[in-house]
């Protein structure tokens, strides 16, 4: 990617949705919602605070996170669709348990 973030903006890829439900019921693209989850491809280096020293950010470029809603600026880069949004519209990042991890 040819991009690069400033201050405490992140770049997010969502994560895609289930096509099905549990009980097998296919969703249409057009009943489905946005995920609210994805994942960091890249991170500014931080927000200045008072004294003018950078903080840096709590996500790390790899992080699972979620998100609100309505959250971020959707954009296209390079043909695919991303966000950027600041780290306060991160709602939490997802800790995916290490023997998950091995199975994937």
């Amino acid at each position: 990617m040819k991009f690069r973030p400033l201050h405490d903006r992140i770049v997010v890829r969502r994560v895609t949705s289930e096509e099905k439900t549990k009980g097998g019921i296919i969703i249409p693209d057009t009943a489905k919602e946005k995920p609210q989850e994805g994942e960091v491809l890249a991170v500014g280096p931080g927000a200045r605070n008072e004294q003018g020293q950078v903080v840096a950010l709590d996500v790390h470029v790899g992080d699972r996170v979620l998100f609100g809603k309505w959250s971020g600026t959707e954009i296209k880069i390079d043909g695919e669709e991303l966000l950027i949004m600041k780290e306060a519209d991160i709602m939490g990042v997802i800790e995916i348990p290490v023997a998950d991890k091995k199975a994937a």
